[in-house]
């Protein structure tokens, strides 16, 4: 694994925007091709793997947490325990996830955090990054079968489960979002699903048939959400979740794998696997350097590091709902560039990697996006 410098295509930001990816440049700089990533194939075999057996993880603590009812640890409402249960219950589907890891190419990857209810970056770690590899590294490889897998799943869901006919919505005037549902309604268009765009501002709620309706008052059967569960809960129709049969992807029962309690609950069924850090509910359960996580901050809100007598914070306005302590491990850092793996998983098969720079260790919404390539 290293960084390398790359040539700059002339016309990079038409072929970003006639992918559908507009927000390229989002907050100066976001996506960045002036550099890259070289792996080894072994290296890429490594990140399969411990894909692989994460989600396994996750799984089995997901089963956990549900039937231990251990809900309150993460602070989820206990107006959500029913939808929680019955979701599980009923193998809701999922799509897609995506784990965030610190790795430098040798030694086992280890996982920061499980991107399980609303992970973005995709459209970039997608068709973005694949038609730089093409116009830039043509005879290479990426680690990059997105695009298959994402329109595979929707079939999947369609033949499988009768989802052929699905609402996808996120906030209304969001531009990266917007982006990103946008490239998932392709994907599922692309599957032979119908697939409408309504904000979640515009979604209604109709009393006498206890449904959530779009703009021309149809009945919404099938959500798909760029919208954060705990959100959806506190908002002004979030009651009316449990008194509707609509289906939601992400469904209820990811809550408990978005949530950053769940790094602690892994340590606790798994100590000492190699690919995971240990963290707890209890700070002094944590030797050493460490890293204080609220249980549902995005983007590194209000994540704070404690190495050596130094502190990193990040600002934000989570932590009311409460932290955990994840053991520090240091994010790999390239020419002072600190980079975070983020891997995809599409139901439950890893999918490809993405790989995102910042000034400092904690990731936030001002790192940038690099494209990488393997021999």
């Amino acid at each position: 694994m290293r960084r390398e410098t790359c040539t700059v295509r002339p016309e990079w930001r038409k072929r970003c925007e006639d992918a559908g990816f507009s927000f390229h440049s989002i907050d100066g700089v976001y996506w960045d091709e002036g550099f890259c990533y070289h792996f080894s194939a072994r290296e890429i075999d490594d990140l399969e793997h411990a894909t692989t057996e994460l989600y396994k993880l996750c799984m089995d603590a997901a089963e956990h947490i549900i039937t231990k009812e251990r809900f309150k640890e993460l602070a989820i409402p206990e107006s959500a325990w029913a939808l929680i249960r019955e979701s599980w219950d009923n193998d809701h589907p999922s799509l897609f996830g995506r784990f965030d890891l610190a790795w430098n190419g040798s030694g086992p990857p280890k996982l920061l955090e499980f991107n399980a209810d609303t992970p973005t970056s995709l459209i970039e770690g997608s068709v973005a990054q694949w038609h730089w590899l093409e116009d830039v590294k043509p005879g290479k490889d990426q680690f990059n079968s997105l695009h298959e897998k994402l329109i595979a799943q929707w079939q999947w869901l369609k033949a499988e489960h009768g989802y052929d006919h699905i609402h996808f919505t996120c906030v209304g005037d969001s531009e990266e979002d917007g982006g990103n549902l946008d490239y998932l309604r392709d994907t599922a268009m692309q599957a032979g699903i119908n697939a409408p765009w309504i904000s979640i501002e515009e979604i209604g709620w109709s009393a006498g048939d206890n449904a959530f309706v779009d703009v021309d008052n149809q009945r919404i059967n099938t959500l798909f959400k760029l919208y954060p569960w705990e959100w959806m809960l506190t908002d002004s129709f979030g009651d009316n979740l449990r008194r509707t049969n609509m289906r939601v992807i992400e469904p209820p029962w990811r809550m408990v794998l978005a949530n950053k309690g769940l790094l602690p609950i892994l340590w606790e069924l798994f100590p000492d696997h190699p690919l995971l850090l240990p963290a707890s509910f209890e700070r002094h359960k944590v030797l050493g350097d460490y890293v204080k996580k609220p249980l549902l901050s995005r983007e590194g809100a209000n994540v704070e590091i404690y190495k050596g007598g130094e502190v990193i914070r990040a600002d934000g306005t989570y932590g009311d709902e409460g932290f955990v302590y994840q053991q520090y491990t240091p994010i790999p850092s390239f020419d002072g560039n600190f980079v975070t793996i983020g891997s995809w998983i599409i139901g439950d098969e890893p999918a490809g990697i993405g790989l995102r720079e910042d000034a400092t260790e904690i990731t936030m919404n001002t790192s940038r996006f690099l494209p990488h390539y393997f021999d």
